[in-house]
């Protein structure tokens, strides 16, 4: 299997590059197991916002749950959010909006129970996402805390992919490219 070699958080991993259609690859960057590099991210992504510029932080399932919890354990937050792909039992009265995400085949919804958008309600919350590409799950993160009555102060994640890298609406540790189907670079 191909790699692609980056460095982020000071730290160097190889990314298994992988087929989404015939003509694009992307470099997949998992956190699960890897805790060294989840630490490192947390930390790193903490200083691209000032404490005092948000209320609380928000990510999508599944990939960034990691992340996002090691940013509240380094940060001292006592709460974060998690927009969930499913409607769980445990949810009071859900609220969903839509979501198109370039490594999930269709459409999926997000979700947050009626307690937790309460609590956004009047806030000021983080985004944060482990990659950014298309801006489909920002997009759809976007909406379910406007749905909810909070305001959207800033927007982070360990990598921009692709054209990602050119939005002047986040930010991010490190750039990563696309791939044609011979693996070269795209774009």
């Amino acid at each position: 299997m191909s790699t692609y070699p980056i460095e982020v958080a000071g730290l160097r991993r190889e990314l298994p590059i992988c087929k989404v259609t015939d003509d694009l690859y992307i470099a997949a960057f998992i956190v699960f197991g890897d805790a060294e590099l989840t630490v490192a991210c947390a930390r790193e992504l903490l200083k691209l916002v000032p404490a005092d510029s948000y209320d609380y932080m928000l990510t999508a399932e599944a990939k960034s749950i990691p992340l996002i919890h090691e940013m509240a354990r380094q940060s001292g937050a006592e709460k974060y959010f998690i927009a969930r792909k499913g409607p769980k039992a445990y949810m009071p009265d859900p609220i969903h909006v839509t979501d198109k995400s370039i490594t999930t085949a269709g459409e999926q919804k997000l979700f947050l129970g009626r307690d937790d958008a309460d609590l956004i309600r009047g806030r000021r919350i983080l985004l944060m996402d482990d990659v950014i590409s298309t801006g489909g799950s920002l997009h759809a993160m976007e909406a379910l805390v406007a749905m909810a009555g909070g305001t959207v102060t800033g927007r982070v994640a360990v990598l921009a992919e692709g054209d990602a890298q050119n939005r002047p609406d986040i930010s991010f540790l490190a750039p990563l490219p696309v791939f044609s189907a011979d693996g070269t670079v795209k774009g």
